[in-house]
């Protein structure tokens, strides 16, 4: 373990309250010499702003000496929709956002490969992977127009439904939320009817029946109340269908002005070990959301090796849609592919 990975462990396991006192001491000896606004698309509730973002920014406040404030906006509290986000942090709307690569699609084509069919292994092994693989191909190309802070992807994605799917003909003509460019392909071809949405708008649309089923974490089910508008969740056991790339960035503004000693807290608490450090959280916060679907008594369906097989084979020509379709674009879709798998299988090992 990293000196700098222990460090941000040990901070991040101790209690909230020392860090708040830490900030409210300085906070009483001195003004803020910068004030940064956070925005983000959930509620302040849940996991990622309790468990993730809140913890990087009382680090920074509290390392910082209260020199800088971290103002934090959850649920779109700024204005606009969370597809609008990233434009927020690049025109200055927002210092710093949270959000969704494939809330604009096709934006940041990159990223994908980390979101295609059983590519994913553990959140953890997968955002550092996504971490190493944007340092070596995105941050010029990609994500050249704001400072990265963060990358990285949440725990096993799986389906929430009204009704039971075991077997992929179970998914035909069923209306289906699915949260990127690459699940909504996957979907399509599986059967199944995708209807694009952010995140925070999925309750209302099973509650309407807009949709039939969602595919999401377990970690966001508790704060949407998907496992009580819902009560099938179908499971791929050792195995995930899919998981979600996420940025973390900054106005590039904001970050030029802030002189050098600021700038060295926050890049201290950013990159690698940051990453590594949020895609394990989300996925550790899984486990609420699977008790409280448990407790309920909702109908967990696990597929078997047999059944997981089938719908792998299934899901291989999004793959291979995708390496083509990037490779006719000029962005190396098989060097991405080849190179995403071994950084996973690096990580995985460990």
């Amino acid at each position: 373990m990293t000196k700098s990975r222990g460090n941000f462990l040990l901070f991040a396991r101790a209690a909230a309250v020392s860090a708040l006192t830490l900030g409210a001491a300085a906070s009483s000896a001195f003004a803020a010499d910068v004030t940064l606004r956070m925005h983000q698309f959930l509620p302040a509730q849940a996991s990622v702003p309790k468990n993730i973002l809140n913890v990087w920014a009382d680090k920074i406040e509290a390392e910082s000496g209260g020199r800088i404030e971290i103002q934090r906006y959850p649920s779109m509290q700024l204005g606009g929709k969370p597809p609008e986000l990233i434009d927020q942090a690049i025109d200055g709307i927002a210092d710093i956002v949270w959000t969704v690569s494939g809330y604009t699609p096709g934006r940041f084509p990159r990223t994908e490969v980390f979101e295609l069919p059983f590519t994913m292994t553990n959140a953890e092994a997968v955002s550092r992977a996504y971490w190493e693989l944007a340092e070596e191909t995105m941050m010029d190309a990609d994500f050249k127009q704001f400072k990265v802070l963060g990358l990285w992807v949440h725990g096993p994605g799986l389906i929430h439904s009204s009704k039971p799917i075991s077997s992929l003909e179970d998914l035909n003509g069923v209306k289906l939320r699915a949260p990127t460019r690459v699940t909504n392909t996957m979907f399509k071809s599986l059967g199944a009817t995708p209807v694009g949405m952010p995140v925070p708008a999925v309750p209302e649309a099973l509650s309407k029946g807009v949709i039939d089923a969602t595919v999401i974490p377990w970690e966001v089910t508790v704060p949407l109340k998907v496992n009580e508008l819902v009560s099938n969740h179908t499971t791929f056991g050792d195995s995930s269908l899919y998981t979600t790339t996420f940025i973390f960035a900054m106005n590039k503004d904001r970050w030029n002005a802030l002189p050098d000693d600021l700038k060295a807290i926050i890049d201290a608490n950013s990159g690698l070990e940051f990453s590594a450090f949020a895609g394990r959280q989300m996925q550790a916060d899984d486990e609420p959301g699977l008790k409280q679907a448990t407790a309920r008594g909702n109908n967990i369906i696990s597929l078997t090796d047999g059944q997981v097989a089938k719908w792998k084979a299934a899901s291989v020509p999004t793959t291979d849609a995708w390496v083509a379709e990037m490779d006719g674009k000029g962005v190396d879709g098989t060097g991405l592919r080849a190179r995403a798998l071994e950084l996973i299988a690096k990580h995985s090992a460990k």
